[in-house]
């Protein structure tokens, strides 16, 4: 079972029976009641008014549990009068609950509580007043209670009973004790209501579970073994909101909040953009005294740009490195970059321990493996060839039966069964060409097979080749290349080759960009699998064989470093296989070609019905029909097709049509032609590559 299905298989496991958070009802204000359904309620054996204990993400809460008015199972309502400080209504909307994290909690009646009190001016300020208030409530140790009956505010509830208990119930005979009084401004200060954030709000719930860990629960992940994350980068295009986000999350969570501005730290005197800096840390860690604070360095790519030379900006990236590495695992802050260049920024500053991402409550198999899917290796950042990859399925590419058994055979059996091709004596190719006429659907075959190969996938293209740099284009390569073998298993996608290289011969094409990126190229196809190791760790060389040591010893270290490199696979694609040079296609290069042809008979059958599997069909429409009438047709061409019949009959029969006829596809055949002509499928291709 491939890493992909082990995931999925774990996420269909967990949460069947979740239940769907819903806003409180209005009877229930001022309560410390939360609506569950009957069934639920008789699987956790609670009673009416029974107290319970609910734990997220977010925080925690103490309620007692009612059945809902309408008897529904799989909707919750939560009260947030009793609460962590993180935790309040807005944090829970919309929010799914696994009801194992619903447990029945022991209340035994109080006789020692207590509290600070977040008052208004008119609240309670007497142990006296503050019992009235609490009398028959539920309470919990570091949960933050709210007062009602129109005298607001909040105490914070610090210890109880002497011994472990750290939940009970107030009643008329507890002795409260006020340990201090603060306004009640300093607490809405980091618990007010976040603002709405529309589109955001999925990156806000990602940036809040992120920060909410390290600032509230340190001494868990401590405790897991897990280092605390210090630096979390936040990347937007301007203007789409990321300083207002950073300052919705921190007062969603309850942080305090300092902000400085890239060019407002620099100064105009030697020394002074460090000392600047160093005060704006230290202020934060004051602040992080009194609880958790989020330092906010917006536009830091003007604050750190790369490195080059001995410019005075050096001193001020070394001095941000030095401040975020001398950060203790104890101390309260963490440090949010915005930018809106993420490749201006100095690499130093994305490694992991300084700008990095993790979360989780409890560290297993499951949350590593859900993990793989969220964290983006440090290689494949801001680079060039990078790119997203969306998946294919197989399934979803019609026809083309021999081109798919190919291809799985050259790119899918190597990555996924190394063992079996070895223990065949089978030798994996070291490039793929797919050559064929144009919308035969090239670059979807090689996306299907990354897809199915569950690899790392780099795509060049021209425009991220060609620099007005002389070197720039070779030296671009040359890192993709090492990127693809650090990313091992990658596949390295050249689409249009034809496009990137050129042909090396007499005159002065010889001499240019393209020639001289096509020499890299054959370099590097020629070093893919035995080369010299590449170590990040040690940053050393080990030489590829020494011509003294034994024969044996030299197969075993060739050996060795075939093992390390073989997982890097070459792919391209092209419709103009003529202008390829020769030396590009010889063994040991791309050594295994495979032609693309257009689509036959059957094959655009198959097409039309893939295409067609999310379109209302008429049932007098006929595909084979279709198909026949469809000759010299490349797939995008079939796809084009599709969609000119949808919106005919959304043009003709309105916007209430509920299916598709045929007479929309045969009209919509009268007005495109193939983009196929009889000579392109004449040339004998063949003959060129074979």
């Amino acid at each position: 079972m491939t890493r992909v299905e082990r995931v999925e298989r774990m996420e269909r496991m967990e949460c069947v029976e979740c239940v769907r958070v819903l806003p409180p009802d209005g009877v229930d204000t001022h309560t410390q009641r939360c609506r569950l359904g009957p069934a639920l309620m008789s699987r956790l054996g609670l009673r009416l008014g029974s107290p319970v204990l609910l734990r997220v993400l977010q925080g925690s809460c103490v309620c007692t549990a009612w059945p809902r008015r309408d008897l529904v199972d799989g909707l919750l309502t939560i009260s947030t009068r009793c609460a962590t400080p993180d935790l309040s209504a807005h944090t829970l909307r919309g929010l799914t609950l696994d009801p194992r994290l619903i447990k029945p909690l022991k209340c035994p009646r109080l006789t020692r509580l207590r509290v600070s009190v977040f008052r208004e001016p008119e609240g309670p300020a007497s142990e006296r007043s503050v019992l009235e208030l609490l009398d028959g409530l539920y309470v919990h140790e570091g949960h933050l209670v709210e007062l009602c009956c129109g005298r607001g505010g909040f105490v914070r509830v610090e210890a109880m009973n002497a011994g472990a208990q750290r939940a009970g119930q107030v009643t008329n005979r507890t002795r409260v004790e006020i340990s201090a009084i603060h306004p009640v401004q300093n607490l809405r200060s980091r618990r007010g209501p976040v603002e709405a954030l529309g589109e955001v709000e999925p990156v806000f719930a990602a940036l809040r579970d992120m920060i909410t860990l390290p600032l509230r629960y340190p001494r868990a992940l401590r405790q897991l073994g897990v280092s605390c994350p210090r630096g979390l980068l936040l990347i937007g295009p301007p203007g789409v909101g990321k300083t207002r986000l950073v300052r919705a999350v921190a007062q969603g969570t309850g942080a305090a909040l300092v902000t400085v501005n890239g060019p407002g730290v620099t100064g105009s005197r030697p020394g002074e953009s460090e000392e600047n800096l160093r005060a704006v840390f230290a202020q934060a860690r004051a602040e992080a005294e009194d609880g958790p604070c989020v330092l906010l360095i917006d536009e830091i790519d003007s604050l750190c740009p790369r490195r080059t030379g001995s410019a005075p900006e050096n001193r001020l990236v070394a001095q941000l490195l030095t401040l975020m590495d001398a950060i203790g695992s104890h101390e309260g802050f963490v440090i949010i970059g915005a930018t809106n260049r993420p490749d201006a920024l100095d690499p130093a500053l994305r490694r992991p321990g300084r700008f990095d991402r993790e979360a989780g409550e409890s560290v297993s198999m499951q949350h590593f493996l859900r993990a793989l899917r969220l964290v983006q290796p440090s290689c494949l950042r801001s680079a060039a060839g990078v790119t997203d990859l969306r998946p294919v399925r197989w399934e979803q590419i019609g026809g083309l039966e021999d081109v798919k058994l190919k291809l799985k055979q050259s790119i899918e059996w190597p990555m996924r069964f190394p063992e079996a091709l070895v223990r065949m004596g089978v030798a994996r190719p070291r490039g793929v060409l797919l050559y064929g006429p144009p919308g035969c659907a090239k670059t979807t075959l090689v996306k299907a097979a990354a897809s199915s190969s569950h690899c790392t996938f780099l795509s060049l293209s021209g425009a991220q080749l060609f620099s007005p740099y002389v070197g720039d284009s070779e030296k671009t390569l040359a890192q993709v290349f090492a990127r693809a073998r650090a990313c091992a298993p990658s596949i390295l996608f050249l689409d249009e080759i034809d496009s990137l290289l050129g042909s090396r011969g007499p005159g002065p094409s010889s001499h240019s960009v393209q020639a001289q990126v096509l020499s890299v190229l054959l370099t590097e196809l020629d070093g893919v699998g035995i080369r010299t190791l590449e170590r990040r760790s040690s940053g050393r060389r080990i030489a590829q064989v020494d011509g003294g040591e034994p024969e044996e010893a030299r197969l075993h270290q060739m050996e060795l470093q075939e093992v390390c490199n073989k997982d890097v696979l070459i792919v391209a694609a092209t419709n103009r296989p003529d202008v390829l040079d020769s030396a590009l296609l010889r063994p040991g290069r791309l050594d295994q070609i495979i032609y693309v042809p257009p689509p036959d008979l059957q094959g655009r059958v198959a097409v039309l019905r893939s295409l067609t599997e999310g379109v209302p069909l008429h049932q007098d429409v006929c595909l084979q029909d279709l198909a026949a009438q469809t000759e010299l047709f490349s797939g995008a061409d079939l796809e084009n097709l599709c969609k000119e019949a949808a919106l005919l009959a959304l043009r003709e029969d309105g916007f209430d049509v509920s299916c598709v006829r045929h007479k929309y596809f045969l009209k919509a055949l009268r007005t495109l032609s193939p983009s196929l002509s009889p000579g392109q499928l004449q040339q004998n291709i063949h003959s060129r590559l074979y």
